[in-house]
Order: structure tokens, then sequence, then C-alpha cells
């Protein structure tokens, strides 16, 4: 019988980054607790994941698997779009993402923060996040039977003052035409 190594020639080793084990093992709260998740479940540390959590946790607000797909290409890593699916997979569970499906549009991401509203416009699909304190004191004391609250979130949906703007502009352009009529 051949040993492993002569069977699993066509296996590439993993790549290495000194830059990505670097970040792996930091003191980074989000780091640290996603490696401990990993640990729990027993699985691998790969340079991927860790890539893939970097970039994640270089994003600001909103997010698609695309969009997370082409940060880490641009960084030189050559993982699958199920690799990003899976780890983002990960990330959720790690409870470290959260997936948001606004009405009419393809599925977003975004790191757990505090909480906040979504305010989304049916026009041009633009999201907005407003952290408002009331709503929070107001959903913090909120009590519910036999239920407690993780989490909440609000999505408000509505027209932005961009679109607002044309729609207005618009408008008297159509009314200024009917007048010259």
């Amino acid at each position: 019988m051949l040993d492993c190594k002569k069977r699993c020639t066509f296996v590439t080793p993993m790549r290495t980054d000194p830059n990505i084990e670097e970040f792996a093992n930091s003191n980074n709260p989000v780091v640290r607790k996603f490696s401990e998740y990993l640990d729990a479940h027993e699985m691998r540390k790969t340079t991927e994941r860790y890539a893939i959590l970097r970039r994640v946790m270089d994003i600001n607000g909103h997010f698609t698997i695309e969009d997370l797909q082409k940060m880490v290409d641009s960084d030189g890593y050559r993982v699958s779009r199920s690799t990003v699916y899976n780890t983002v997979e990960l990330l959720m569970d790690a409870k470290i993402l959260r997936r948001h499906v606004f009405e009419g549009m393809q599925a977003q991401y975004e790191r757990i923060t505090l909480p906040h509203t979504h305010l989304i416009c049916t026009t041009c699909g633009k999201v907005k996040e407003v952290r408002d304190p009331n709503f929070a004191a107001f959903m913090n004391a909120r009590r519910f039977n036999a239920f407690n609250t993780d989490h909440y979130s609000l999505h408000v949906y509505g027209t932005c003052s961009t679109c607002a703007r044309k729609a207005k502009r618009s408008l008297a352009a159509d009314d200024k035409k009917k007048r010259r009529k």
C-alpha cells in the first residue's frame, strides 16, 4: 500500500501569509471569538478563513458575498465562492456577522454592532443606519412573555432625500412641459 504522501501529491499545501498569521494570533476580541468558535467546533484555522475575517473587519456597513469575494481576491487570495459563503456562515454562527434580506434586494451582511435601525430607500436601494437612543431604551425595557430577546432589527422602507429631490424635479419638469403645450 502506498503511503499518504505518495497518494496525495495532488493536494497543494496551504498558503502561509505572515500578515494573516499575525492577524490570527492577535488579541483582537473578534479574532479571539472566531478562533474560540473554530476550536470549540474542532474546525481548522485556515489562512483563507482569517483572510476573509480580516476583510470583514475592514468593512463599515453592509456588504454582499460578491463584494467580499472581490476584496479577498484583490488581496491575492484565490478562494472559491463556496469558501466565502461557508466562512460567512461560520462567522454568523459565531455571532460576528448578521444577515439581512431587505425587500427586493440580495442578501447583505454586516458585523454585529450596537442595535440600530435600517432606513431602506425603495427607489435606489440605499441603506442607511440610524441609532435612536429612545427606540433602543424602549426595546431594552420591553419584555415579552416566554421569550428572551437577544437582539432586534428594525427596517424602515421609504424614499431617501436624494431620490425625493429627483422625483420632485422630474414632476416639476413634467408640469413645465404640460404648461408649454
